[in-house]
């Protein structure tokens, strides 16, 4: 029974103890501070030379790393070796919470603001009715540009032959011209005077009062189901780009 509770060796040998603890002793709290301070204030990972300058001359920055690399494990930031540096990331798991939208601002083409302003005040209006208000061919490209920054949309068809599809605006361009309602639109007396009209115009002229309406006209049909399978088709090169060789006269 004597021999079954003796003691081992290595349970009283102090240096047995003190290599286990020398890690732990190794880490000294000012020093993790110091590496954590440098770490959070670089601006780009940082190698171990590096860390060691600032660091004092006995300091294990190997150990230090890992000491800081164990504490921020569980943290919304986390200490990882990137290229053999070192450097604070946000956890993997949380990295959503970083992404970032961003606007991106697009100039309108000529022929599409062209087309835009006929859609504004002449809804609801086929394709083939703004090629002849403009007396230029519109390509797809446009509409599908217009279409995509969602200012206009398809209404319905047209009772004519090809029934063609009538294209009217939307609440998001009401709101991206500040504009309570269509009937706020400018009227021909302020085209005039903001310089966008001719002040010699041809007798008769005037520009259209559009409704706000949502309803189809008289001689609008609805949508059918294939037809915004057909407004996603990849659009065709725009013939009214530079260089294109259009003509714009009448």
């Amino acid at each position: 029974m004597a021999t079954n509770l003796a003691t081992k060796p290595e349970d009283t040998d102090p240096s047995h103890e003190t290599a286990e603890s020398s890690p732990e002793t190794a880490v000294r709290p000012e020093e993790l501070r110091l590496l954590e301070a440098m770490l959070f204030a670089s601006t780009e990972p940082l190698d171990v030379a590096s860390l060691a300058k600032r660091l004092p001359e006995d300091a294990d920055v190997k150990a230090l790393l890992e000491q800081l690399q164990a504490d921020y494990a569980m943290r919304g930031v986390n200490l990882v070796r990137v290229a053999n540096k070192w450097t604070f990331r946000t956890a993997a798991d949380l990295s959503w919470l970083m992404t970032r939208e961003s606007t991106e601002t697009r100039r309108l083409s000529r022929a599409a603001i062209e087309t835009l302003a006929i859609i504004a005040y002449h809804q609801p209006v086929t394709r083939a009715e703004i090629e002849e208000i403009r007396g230029v061919i519109t390509s797809k490209g446009t509409l599908d540009v217009l279409l995509e920054t969602g200012w206009i949309r398809p209404r319905g068809r047209r009772k004519t032959p090809g029934r063609p599809l009538t294209f009217g605006t939307t609440e998001a361009f009401l709101s991206q011209f500040s504009l309570e309602q269509l009937g706020d639109l400018p009227g021909l007396d302020e085209l005039k005077g903001s310089g966008l009209l001719d002040t010699r115009l041809p007798t008769g002229f005037s520009v259209p009062s559009p409704s706000d309406d949502p309803a189809l006209r008289d001689d609008e049909e609805p949508l059918e189901s294939g037809d915004e399978l057909q407004l996603t088709l990849a659009p065709i090169p725009d013939p009214e780009e530079p260089n294109s060789g259009e003509s714009t006269g009448a």
